[in-house]
């Protein structure tokens, strides 16, 4: 079938194969280009399917020639329908790994789920016996708790008061005036509950009681600050909650493993453009102005070059991790620069619908969001039939 971009406010409801498969290999290309990490060799990642998820996936594999399972929650091909964008890249990632000769193998499910901790704990136990690496990266609005069968559904709202500032459509290039309500006790609960660290601890207790942790083993999970201007509506607000709780959770998980000499830790990384980035206001102007200012000094990074980085100059350089004051791993320092902020603080102020094209870079934006469903990726022909049907090799 022809497949092309189909639209529905910030989703995007087709993916390419193709184009999915050719970002894949772009990813493993740059990986494979900056040279061999000391890096692990057994390796869990869940929430791999795309993201910083897929490019830890990418980087262990590729850096490290880590033997590596992906845990997913995707929609596989039907017939004349395409399958969600992770799930090509899955595919794709697969393919290529197996043609290296690396093992790789996937579980496509509700990693919140009981189920799914103890499939994967099985196929470890037959595959790998241990891992010593186990990325976190699940990005879901919605988690079901297995133990209590509540289904918990995260908000994006500021706390104590509304937040009014700057959006802009990244599809129109409108800049607009938005204000968010904010939120009650129970949004924090919620958001808390499917963001924060609950059940990173629970996959980390089922694996260690498993057996299934080698000796000196690392997990890593993902977080975000940001700018004071993004401040009210992110850091301090539902999702702030819960990414304080994520990183409150990598003490306690490291108080657990300490008779395995094992250590968690929060990874901080900067903004990029996502599924979930998208939808959240006033983060894509934010974004496509940061992009303008990173491009012009050098400096800009897409998930790929943030985790090759986190990997070879943070987690494994021989040395401990460097952290800031409050424990966390800082691949963000780029993005938070002073100068830079200063820079993004100044356009900020002038952003207007007319302004925002030179000041900012709102089709390196809408290009990002396009190659997340696998659209405008150079060298695809996308006037090509392409086979829907695509099948992750290593599926189990």
């Amino acid at each position: 079938m022809i497949i092309e971009p189909r639209m529905r406010g910030f989703i995007c409801l087709t993916a390419h194969p193709k184009g999915c498969e050719q970002n894949v290999i772009n990813q493993i290309n740059y990986v494979k280009s900056k040279g061999a990490i000391n890096g692990p060799k057994k390796v869990l990642v869940i929430g791999a399917s795309t993201g910083f998820g897929l490019a830890s996936r990418i980087t262990s594999a590729f850096g490290s020639d880590a033997a590596t399972i992906g845990v997913f929650f995707e929609k596989p091909a039907a017939e004349g329908k395409p399958a969600s964008p992770g799930f090509y890249n899955s595919a794709a990632f697969e393919k290529q790994a197996h043609a290296a000769g690396l093992y790789a193998k996937s579980i496509n499910g509700d990693a919140f789920s009981n189920e799914i901790k103890d499939k994967t704990i099985d196929l470890i136990k037959a595959d790998l016996g241990q891992v010593d690496l186990i990325i976190y990266s699940l990005a879901s609005p919605v988690r079901t708790n297995p133990n209590t069968g509540i289904t918990h559904k995260s908000v994006l709202k500021p706390i104590g008061q509304n937040f009014t500032n700057k959006t802009v459509d990244f599809h129109t290039g409108n800049v607009t005036t938005i204000s968010i309500d904010p939120c009650n006790e129970e949004d924090i609960e919620n958001t808390v509950a499917v963001m924060g660290g609950e059940d990173w601890a629970m996959w980390i207790e089922a694996m260690k009681k498993a057996g299934v942790l080698a000796p000196n083993a690392q997990t890593v999970a993902y977080s975000y600050i940001g700018p004071a201007l993004t401040e009210p509506v992110y850091r301090k607000g539902t999702i702030g909650r819960a990414k304080d709780h994520l990183e409150a959770t990598a003490f306690e998980i490291t108080k657990s493993l300490a008779d395995l000499n094992g250590k968690a830790f929060v990874s901080v990384n900067k903004a990029l453009v996502t599924q979930a980035s998208s939808a959240i206001p006033v983060i894509p102007l934010y974004i496509s102005l940061l992009y303008k200012v990173m491009k012009a000094e050098g400096i800009h990074e897409g998930c790929i070059e943030q985790i090759q980085r986190l990997f070879a100059e943070r987690l494994y350089t021989g040395a401990a991790a460097p952290i800031d004051e409050a424990g966390r791993i800082r691949i963000d320092d780029w993005e938070m620069r002073a100068d830079v902020q200063a820079k993004v603080a100044e356009l900020w102020e002038q952003a207007t619908t007319e302004s925002l094209p030179t000041l900012g870079d709102l089709a390196g934006y809408s290009d990002d969001f396009y190659n997340l469903f696998g659209f405008k990726v150079a060298g695809v022909n996308y006037t090509d039939d392409v086979n829907e049907m695509v099948e992750v090799p290593g599926l189990v």
